[in-house]
């Protein structure tokens, strides 16, 4: 049985590769800092046995803990660490930038260090487009880096650090830089669920700005594809894109969910004063991807969507319960 570590395993994409993972026999050893999920964003509980799965409570922020993931690794001989551990949301890294340059500069500054402690581990870095900056042309992973935000200063920095440590100091690691991840199991307060929930409970949705900017959306399932597939055509040190070709914006975006939910938009959307520094646009080339580690993006964004949508329907009572509202955790 194959074992893979994850960091970040609390995170949207964090439980997604978990729950990707289980279903192809895979034995799991996730952490994050905060206990696991509960229902219904819990989605890998039903794939859980003893024998497949542990899970483990560490802060990579700690000193202490982060000695705990080497003991992991080193007792279970795993091969693999993917991280998804880091301090998100763009918006609100104005407000206390410290946190995230704790989590993601520290922080990843303090695990990479650990694992040149151990030269066989492969260390995947999860990243993101917003290190790129704003940009009018798609986006190779050799292009300038510059970044707008707190968020996106603090991802590029630890983007920097692994590169650094692994030519120089011993590190074994690849970085993926996603596009936009969306499907079942994703928080209420990102944009796809935002949509999907103000339909369902027909409520206001506010779009920033005019909704003019444009992004990229991966399904999840394709997202988690990625990451095996970069293990195993393992490359060191070597950075992918990884986005579908297909670019939409957000008032764009959200009018098609209303479409597929056959919900009158006009109903629906309303604007709201647009957040600072955020990129217009970036839409990545996953050329490189596509040739190295034979990736290609399988779902639509329809069809990504209405799974989406179907999961949100079957779990509605209970996520009604449930917060909307990014809350910030130290």
């Amino acid at each position: 049985m194959k074992k893979i570590l994850i960091l970040g395993a609390n995170s949207f994409a964090g439980t997604s590769f978990v729950n990707y993972l289980l279903k192809r026999k895979y034995k799991v050893f996730s952490t994050s800092r905060s206990s696991e999920k509960k229902d219904p964003f819990n989605i890998y509980k039903e794939n859980i046995n003893k024998e497949n799965y542990q899970f483990n409570k560490i802060d990579i922020n700690k000193k202490s803990d982060l000695k705990k993931i080497n003991i992991i690794i080193i007792k279970n001989k795993i091969e693999t660490l993917v991280d998804f551990g880091s301090q998100s949301m763009v918006g609100q890294s104005w407000e206390t930038p410290e946190d995230w340059v704790r989590t993601n500069c520290l922080g990843k500054l303090n695990l990479v260090r650990e694992l040149c402690k151990i030269k066989k581990i492969k260390y995947v870095r999860i990243s993101t487009p917003e290190v790129y900056g704003n940009n009018t042309k798609k986006i190779k992973e050799d292009d300038r880096i510059i970044p707008s935000t707190p968020y996106a200063i603090t991802q590029a920095t630890a983007d920097f650090f692994t590169y650094a440590y692994t030519k120089f100091k011993g590190l074994n690691s690849i970085t993926l830089r996603f596009a936009n991840f969306y499907g079942p199991g994703q928080q209420l307060f990102r944009i796809i669920p935002k949509t999907i929930m103000s339909v369902l409970k027909k409520k206001k949705i506010s779009i920033h700005g005019d909704g003019s900017s444009s992004r990229s959306f991966i399904f999840s399932d394709d997202f988690c594809e990625s990451i095996l597939l970069a293990i195993r055509h393992w490359k060191k040190n070597e950075v992918y894109n990884i986005s579908p070709t297909r670019e939409i914006s957000i008032i764009k975006l959200v009018r098609l969910i209303c479409k597929l939910m056959k919900y009158d938009e006009k109903k629906l959307i309303s604007y709201s004063k647009d957040r600072v520094g955020k990129d217009l646009r970036y839409m990545m080339s996953s050329k490189k991807a596509n040739q190295e580690i034979k990736w290609r993006s399988k779902t639509s964004l329809e069809n990504g969507l209405k799974k989406t949508i179907e999961w949100h329907v079957k779990n509605l009572k209970a996520l009604e319960k449930l917060n909307s509202i990014y809350i910030h955790k130290k």
